[in-house]
């Protein structure tokens, strides 16, 4: 006789199984003792970041102005990422131009709030999230990532294994909470990445859906869609931009992060499915956020914008809805796609992204095609950050 087993029982063992294969993987990749560190950038990546000649870094170097590279096999120099910052400060103090190397707020910008949002999974939504926040702190920004999706995968991007490492809270959760919330600021993590705080997620997360509908048959307290902006007010002089890894549903805390938000960025995987899918995800959050406007929510944006990720030049049935998504939106689409790349995932295999990585481990055409495709994206990005601080791109 077959005996029938208990899913949730089942369940629970293979998810007990899995995380602790996957804590032994961590300690392999980054054992206990050892602090997680952002690779040293060579003087050629450092130089394209500042926007200066690799020969003027030499000239600084050599008239013993800024910090001191590593030297290397073969006179090669490489930078830290703290080193990078202190170039950056050094070189803004005789910029003719204020905002040259340290391009972040000035008196009188608002504070940047990026929801980065997709209902549809395999959207590419983390992975656009996490080079966007890493590729601002490298050049130069304040930056505070949020990971608000209960999967944390924005948090393990970063090192974090929510059911190790926050076992006693720590998320977003326990600062918006309707019970004894705690300031914002204690649940702020440093991360490795000069320039880069992340408030990790877990599956707290979910807390706030089960208690906001409790919370409004009470009618107490604040309004829910108020709360992620009231605490981010908290820090408001503390960061030039936020970028929000949003769950993948329209929930209570997507509506809260979208009422936050002075932007937002859909990522669209280009197949019908994808675009079907989007379809009914916009009819619903506008629905939604009508009524959140109506009940007295903040719905104005400085913009929204489509990122197509996970794009394949060759593939014609991606190039037809790409076109197609041009056509009716405009230039509310992105100019340039992220590329669908080898090097992407497999830099995502050991838990980091592509400007973690060391370019050695890629053949050369393959890493180079990937960070030109991420960087074009993300510098249009920072050009519509700057613009609606009423500056041109850099």
């Amino acid at each position: 006789m077959r005996v029938q087993e208990r899913i949730d029982q089942l369940v629970g063992d293979h998810a007990a199984r899995l995380s602790e294969r996957l804590q032994a993987h961590r300690a392999q990749l980054f054992p206990p003792d050892a602090r997680r560190e952002l690779r040293k950038f060579t003087s050629g990546e450092v130089a394209e970041l500042l926007g200066v000649k690799d020969a003027y870094l030499r000239k600084l170097n050599l008239d013993g102005r800024g910090p001191s590279p590593e030297t290397r096999a073969g006179g090669r120099r490489y930078y830290s990422p703290a080193d990078i910052q202190a170039l950056r400060e050094m070189l803004e103090k005789g910029a003719k131009s204020p905002g040259t190397y340290l391009p972040g707020r000035r008196a009188g910008d608002h504070m940047q709030v990026i929801a980065v949002i997709n209902f549809k999974g395999g959207s590419g939504k983390t992975t656009t999230a996490a080079h966007l926040a890493q590729k601002l702190a490298l050049d130069g920004y304040r930056v505070l990532g949020i990971d608000l999706d209960p999967q944390a995968s924005l948090s393990a991007l970063h090192g974090f294994q929510p059911e190790f490492d926050l076992l006693d809270g720590g998320t977003l959760y326990d600062a918006i909470r309707y019970d004894d919330p705690v300031p914002l600021r204690n649940v702020i993590q440093r991360t490795y990445f000069t320039n880069l705080d992340l408030i990790p997620g877990n599956l707290d997360l979910m807390e706030f859906e089960h208690d906001t509908p409790r919370a409004l048959m009470e009618r107490s307290g604040t309004l829910f869609f108020t709360r992620i902006g009231d605490k981010l007010g908290e820090v408001q002089d503390d960061y030039d931009v936020v970028v929000i890894d949003c769950p993948p549903q329209l929930g209570f805390l997507t509506m809260s992060a979208l009422s936050a938000a002075t932007a937002i960025l859909v990522t669209v995987h280009p197949q019908m499915l994808d675009v079907m899918s989007m379809c009914q995800f916009l009819l619903m959050t506008s629905n939604l956020l009508g009524v959140v406007a109506e009940a007295g929510g903040d719905m104005t944006y400085d913009w929204l914008r489509y990122v197509v990720t996970r794009y394949e030049p060759g593939d014609g049935p991606q190039n037809q809805m790409v076109s197609f998504m041009r056509s009716l939106f405009g230039d509310h689409v992105l100019n340039h796609p992220v590329l669908k790349s080898t090097a992407i995932s497999d830099a995502g295999i050991t838990k980091q992204t592509l400007y973690e990585v060391e370019k050695s481990q890629f053949t050369r055409g393959t890493y180079e095609r990937a960070m030109e495709s991420l960087n074009a994206v993300n510098g249009e990005i920072e050009g519509l950050i700057q613009a609606a601080w009423g500056r041109g791109g850099r």
